[in-house]
């Protein structure tokens, strides 16, 4: 935890107040028995009754400041610990979001959302009874072992064996439980991940009739993190009476000496009475110092957690170059590139070479696997080549900026993610700054005039999270739009329009053409029917290019294009 300390930068008033004014409560609390034992040796014992009155008054009073100091500890350590929380899980997105997506796929996501989510929570509680208790209850049991030295020599020794042999105790049990509660935390990663991958594909769980395999499924995931929880927490839950039999036996051992000191006129009534409420405060700090070992245990594991996340660098850096398209330049350009994913048996690409000039079409047609997503990645460069380059605007995309290639580089997925809030938020994620009429213009070259004309509100009408009140066509048209309204130098559309009408995607593509005379479109599609008519057709197969040139070029000189063709088209239409 130490190693995010940096986010208590700024926070340093709350870091000295917090756990002074817990120390000043602390202090109150030990003066208690003192006042308790003059009050039971002078006052009682002299049956003065007004000693005794006022005495209690002064204890009314150290009661009530008492209280007033630990609200304000208590205000300062929870406005410590938010601003705490606030501040590392703000960094720990925004580090998230400059990983690169091979980075993330290496993590995985549902073990990010853990950590983002619920290891930071833990520990943003462990930080704030930290500062809360880490000073107070040391405090607090150690004082009372010297006020009962102070009291009597022979009682303080026994209390003083007492705290030692429960502080043992309770150091062990921490070292035992620390990774027991790292494993629990990564089996809440599994459980996240089920749970995403069943909330994401209900559709086709119910389809396929696997409910009962995949609750069987979640039910040992779930099961495993539980029988984990109930292992922890059986040991973690032998420190409590451990505790309680450690300081008894010290009670018990005070009561019996104590009882012949008081016999023999060593000890006062009210000495002994004073001892015995040191005890019973150093047993419910020592159980107080417990559960917060218990929870510095856990906010420990996370915070390991969270720091792998930091120590996570990414393996892209980022360019130092804006992206320029001067004239000649070709705007999207592939020089014999290959590509092999981290994990992959073999190249996902190899030897891809192309040149797309600015305000020309390139089609890129393949079987599945056959590396046409790829393509796009590299191209965004979500991925660095393995060998080879990719150009854009004649730079290496390695030497671009991130944010300037994507302000010049946009690509629209086959499954197009709509986010919650409406219409025009989400388009207005392509262009900021697009006004209306940007956007009704972007709406109208991607067909999706019908689709916003058919909301109420319009452009104000509301998209629930990820779009589930729009159909997939929809969506892909409304994502469409989005890429469109920031005007793109490169727009690049993989299988964007697979839930579209043919008629619906000649339109769009006419559309394209003639809004966006100055933008290279690359269109990736298993339909040649969206790509036949393209300035130029990359043919991949199994990762490799096998044919590069227009519709008639391929018929006559690519089998593996000519094979696609005739798979789709009649034979009349093929010559066409």
């Amino acid at each position: 935890m130490f190693r995010l300390r940096r986010y208590l930068k700024g926070h340093y008033v709350e870091c000295v107040l917090a756990p002074l004014f817990k120390m000043l409560e602390a202090l109150l609390q030990l003066l208690v028995p003192l006042v308790m034992a003059q009050v039971i040796d002078v006052g009682i014992a002299a049956r003065d009754a007004s000693y005794v009155l006022s005495h209690g008054a002064l204890l009314l009073v150290m009661g009530t400041f008492a209280w007033l100091v630990s609200v304000t500890a208590q205000y300062f350590s929870s406005r410590l610990a938010a601003a705490f929380g606030t501040a590392l899980r703000d960094d720990l997105f925004r580090h998230v979001l400059s990983l690169s997506r091979a980075d993330v796929e290496r993590l995985g996501k549902a073990t990010l959302v853990t950590r983002i989510t619920n290891d930071s929570q833990q520990v943003q509680d462990g930080l704030n009874m930290f500062f809360r208790l880490i000073l107070r209850s040391p405090f607090v049991t150690f004082g009372t072992v010297v006020a009962a030295f102070l009291v009597d020599g022979t009682e303080g020794a026994a209390l003083l064996v007492a705290v030692l042999v429960s502080g043992a105790v309770v150091m062990g049990f921490m070292r035992v439980t620390t990774s027991r509660y790292r494993d629990i935390q990564r089996g809440l990663d599994d459980v996240q991940l089920a749970c995403a991958e069943n909330l994401e594909g209900a559709r086709v769980l119910r389809a396929f009739r696997r409910e009962d395999s995949e609750q069987a499924a979640f039910a040992e995931v779930a099961g495993t993190v539980r029988d984990r929880q109930v292992t922890t927490g059986d040991i973690s839950a032998l420190v409590n009476p451990l505790t309680y039999v450690v300081i008894n036996c010290g009670l018990i051992a005070l009561l019996w000496f104590g009882g012949f000191q008081v016999s023999a006129g060593d000890l006062t009534q009210g000495q002994l009475v004073a001892l015995v409420s040191y005890v019973s405060q150093a047993l419910v700090e020592l159980l107080k110092l417990t559960n917060l070992i218990v929870l510095l245990s856990k906010a420990s594991a996370c915070a390991r957690r969270v720091n792998e996340v930091f120590e996570t660098r990414p393996s892209m850096t980022d360019g130092t170059c804006q992206a320029s398209f001067a004239p000649g330049e070709p705007a999207l350009a592939f020089d014999d590139v290959s590509f092999t994913y981290a994990d992959g048996a073999g190249s996902a690409l190899e030897g891809v070479s192309f040149s797309l000039a600015p305000g020309s079409t390139l089609g890129v047609i393949g079987g599945t696997g056959s590396g046409k997503s790829t393509l796009a990645s590299l191209a965004m460069r979500f991925y660095d080549t393995t060998r080879g380059t990719v150009r854009v605007g004649g730079t290496d995309v390695r030497e671009l900026e991130r944010a300037s290639l994507r302000a010049s580089v946009s690509l629209v997925e086959q499954g197009a993610t709509l986010f919650s809030g409406t219409i025009a938020s989400n388009l207005r994620w392509g262009g900021p700054d697009a006004s209306e009429r940007d956007l009704e213009a972007a709406i109208s070259t991607a067909q999706a005039t019908a689709v916003v004309d058919g909301k109420e509100g319009r452009l104000a009408a509301e998209v629930e999270q990820f779009g589930r009140n729009f159909s997939g066509g929809q969506r892909q048209r409304l994502a469409i739009a989005r890429t469109l309204a920031r005007r793109p130098r490169v727009l690049i559309l993989d299988d964007a329009s697979s839930a579209l009408d043919y008629a619906t995607d000649a339109a769009l593509r006419r559309a394209i053409a003639r809004d966006c005379a100055d933008t290279a479109v690359v269109t990736i599609s298993q339909r040649v029917a969206a790509v036949r008519h393209a300035d130029q057709i990359l043919v991949l197969d199994r990762g490799r290019q096998v044919g590069l040139g227009t519709h008639e070029e391929l018929l006559a000189s690519c089998p593996v294009y000519r094979e696609i063709c005739e798979s789709q088209l009649t034979a009349e239409e093929v010559s066409r």
